[in-house]
């Protein structure tokens, strides 16, 4: 009866994860399809307005269907006190509402509404790239928000699609290594600090890997983490590989990776100037960092990295 009751309880979990899945593939159909309809009728990029609602998604951790969410003084305009969505009415106050279905209406919760909004205040400065960076400083005022967005736009835009959710484990699973929660754990080189990220141990030269999509936005010699390469991912978090034996040839900042493809090799390099290496055994040290549009700070990456290792 037991083993019913448990072969049950699997089943139904099963069931529950894999229409989990199938939502989240259904909504990215929908959310592509919005983005590629708004290209049509104003010429801005897809994967730009793909890349914009990324970026609100993440920082705001919102499940709507389409997440981008303009000031309600500036959608209404800030003398439409009663908030009318008449485009009569916001047109009449000045704001930047816009009609993106043909109701006649510009709902700030309406997804073709608000991608039509967002293009129309993009296109305003013009359709090339520079104009569309211009117009996400005015915006944002903030660099890394529209550093994020423009990579965030080249991936879509290289890959042709928004369904990028494949993860790796940062090293070969046929290669021995050994790996356990570090996190919070007490570091001495350069002052007192807490070890903000997982340490992997494996041979010296063993292949590190990418785990996401995601842009090199530093390469090179840290004096803690030595051989390190930093890759910002579409979800906005920073993913942190350091102490590298050396990198893999030809990858240069700005460059995008995929999950699985090798970005560097494990080594003991770090506590020192350039060259140091040998002040501990090799391993890979593994950090993530999420960024909310205000600050970025560390979180541990353990869990993460179990649930790529469970991954085929």
């Amino acid at each position: 009866m037991i083993k019913i009751m448990l072969c049950f309880l699997i089943f139904f979990q099963l069931f529950a994860i894999t229409n989990l899945a199938s939502e989240e593939l259904d909504l990215d159909t929908e959310r592509e399809a919005l983005y590629r309809k708004t290209e049509a009728i104003s010429q801005v990029p897809w994967y730009y307005l793909a890349a914009i609602d990324q970026y609100e998604r993440q920082i705001h951790q919102d499940k709507r269907s389409i997440s981008i969410t303009l000031p309600e003084h500036q959608w209404f305009g800030i003398t439409n006190i009663d908030q009318y969505q008449s485009i009569t009415a916001i047109n009449l106050h000045h704001g930047i509402g816009k009609d993106g279905n043909g109701d006649g209406l510009a709902d700030p919760d309406n997804p073709e509404d608000q991608l039509y909004t967002i293009a129309d205040y993009l296109s305003s400065y013009g359709l090339n790239e520079l104009n569309i960076q211009q117009a996400l400083w005015d915006y944002y005022q903030r660099p890394l928000a529209v550093k994020t967005i423009k990579q965030n736009a080249k991936i879509y835009q290289t890959y042709r699609t928004t369904a990028l959710d494949e993860r790796a484990f940062p090293v070969p699973k046929h290669f021995n290594y050994s790996y356990r929660s570090t996190w919070g754990d007490a570091r001495g080189f350069g002052g007192r600090r807490i070890h903000e990220g997982t340490d992997i141990f494996a041979g010296y030269g063993t292949p590190v890997r990418a785990t996401t999509y995601g842009t090199i936005e530093i390469k090179g010699w840290n004096r803690y983490g030595g051989w390190r390469i930093g890759i910002r991912d579409l979800d906005n978090i920073y993913h942190y590989y350091a102490h590298l034996h050396g990198f893999e040839a030809d990858l240069n900042v700005g460059d995008i990776v995929e999950p699985g493809q090798v970005i560097g090799y494990v080594g003991s390099t770090g506590y020192g100037p350039p060259g140091t290496s040998g002040k501990f055994p090799p391993h890979l040290h593994y950090g993530m960092y999420k960024d909310n549009g205000e600050n970025q700070w560390a979180f541990d990456p353990f869990p993460s990295l179990k649930r790529a290792e469970q991954q085929k």
